[in-house]
């Protein structure tokens, strides 16, 4: 069945038909799908779910038990197997209720007479730049290297461009292509009386203008933030706010200033361990500490804490590997090339945050650590000026110790250490008079003495080791 695509190029609406039985068939695109869909499941990377010794997710596999002869479709037991009309013999078998369609058979029997190549994952693929193609006819206007894609496709099907659009639809589609949001009436109305210069110089202001607004930043950040699994509220038990707002207002920011994608991801990855890291980079990380938590009271830490390094690998494995690999959590994955000990070692490498697994019950409101406090300018300049006055006065407080110290250790000398006050109203009523009783000293905590000793403080230390 032909797929019917409308692009938004060049101000033109074009109806785009994809071609069937002509194109060059490549494997990630056109057979991994209908193998991953029917095959996989018994055949593929899950040695424990294997039927058959046969595996047919790498081309070894598939060679070494002549399911898959390359050239020689007849050959093929693959093809023997989903032409058959045996009910004991078909692939899927009936019961499966997973039946190859007339055109995925053909599919498959043209790829293995066109030699049945083999590609990795796409997602271990790296991008490769490919020569644009070069359309018969170049209409005014299609100059940029996607309409050399789009034209070539256009006339393989004996379709023309449609005409352009005018100046209303124009804008209302460049608007919402680069904001997600429709053009106001003032807008509107700039742009229809701008006669200042050519069409070309009209429609560029309005780019420029879309491209430095935030609606721009917030447009393309929705998409990275339901990626990062992004919430306002921790989404279990009483469902508190989360406070993470600076981390999404960082990814609008970022699209906003044109972030390069590397330094992006870095920041999100180990934005707090680089050299000499700012506040924003800090910030960034929060892209890992995003998953749902619990404060029900009979939530225990440990299952949750373990729970996030899970969300952790999960989120990641889809944001930048594009791969669903908590698959692999329970079993090797069954479609993508993920072992299970291949996700628990990634698992281990994200275990490594000093968090609790809840939050507070007691303070729903408060962060979870490990947090980050972000100030504002004056808030910062007050801390600075509190953060001054507290070591001030621990100078002081220092330079006291050191002055009266000689004359404690002179009475302890004379009159030893003294020990708890003794009970009882007389002695109460004599401490009224500065004639309170101590009972004799006896060992206690460092903690309860102001002033300790060098002597005492020495054994302890001995003591202690």
């Amino acid at each position: 069945m032909s797929s019917f695509v409308f692009l938004m190029l060049g101000g033109a609406a074009v109806p785009l038909f994809a071609a069937e039985g002509t194109k060059v068939l490549q494997y990630n695109r056109d057979v991994r799908p209908i193998l991953a869909d029917h095959c996989f499941n018994c055949h593929g990377a899950d040695e424990r779910q294997r039927k058959g010794k046969l595996r047919l997710d790498e081309r070894e596999g598939a060679l070494s038990g002549k399911a898959v002869v390359p050239g020689h479709p007849e050959a093929s037991e693959l093809i023997k197997r989903i032409l058959t009309e045996d009910p004991e013999e078909v692939m899927p078998p009936p019961k499966s209720h997973n039946t190859l369609t007339e055109a995925e058979k053909a599919t498959l029997r043209r790829w293995i007479e066109s030699g049945a190549e083999y590609q990795k994952h796409w997602a271990f693929i790296p991008p490769q730049k490919v020569e644009v193609p070069a359309p018969k006819t170049l209409p005014s206007g299609w100059d940029g290297a996607v309409d050399g894609f789009v034209l070539k496709q256009l006339e393989e099907h004996g379709m023309t461009p449609a005409g352009p659009a005018n100046r209303e639809a124009w804008l209302r589609r460049v608007t919402f292509a680069l904001t997600g949001l429709p053009p106001g009436i003032k807008e509107m109305d700039a742009f229809l009386g701008d006669i200042s210069g050519t069409e070309a110089d009209a429609r560029a202001k309005v780019v420029d203008r879309l491209l430095g607004s935030r609606s721009y930043g917030e447009h393309l950040a929705k998409d990275w933030l339901d990626a990062a699994r992004y919430a306002d509220s921790y989404g279990r038990h009483e469902d508190g706010d989360m406070l993470v707002w600076p981390w999404r207002d960082w990814v609008i920011r970022s699209f906003n200033n044109n972030l390069p994608y590397d330094q992006f991801v870095l920041a999100q990855t180990a934005g707090d361990l680089l050299p000499g890291s700012t506040r924003d980079q800090k910030v960034a990380t929060a892209f890992n500490r995003l998953a749902q938590q619990s404060n029900e009271s009979g939530s225990d830490p440990e299952e949750f804490r373990l729970d996030q390094v899970s969300d952790r690998v999960r989120a990641n494995g889809l944001a930048f590997m594009g791969l669903t690999i908590e698959c692999a959590k329970c079993h090797d994955h069954k479609y993508d090339p993920i072992s299970q000990r291949e996700y628990w070692q990634m698992a281990a490498f994200f275990d490594n945050i000093d968090e609790n697994g809840v939050y507070s019950q007691f303070c729903p409101k408060a962060t979870p650590s490990p947090s980050l406090l972000l100030p504002d300018a004056s808030q910062e300049e007050k801390l600075v000026e509190l953060q001054h006055q507290i070591e001030t006065r621990e100078h002081a407080l220092e330079a006291m110790r050191k002055e009266v110290r000689p004359a404690f250790e002179k009475r302890i000398a004379e009159e030893g250490i003294p020990g708890a006050s003794k009970s009882g109203l007389v002695n109460s009523i004599k401490a009224l008079f500065g004639q309170r009783e101590f009972n004799p000293w006896t060992q206690r905590a460092k903690a309860h003495f102001d002033f300790e000793p060098e002597s005492v403080a020495r054994q302890d230390a001995i003591g202690c080791c």
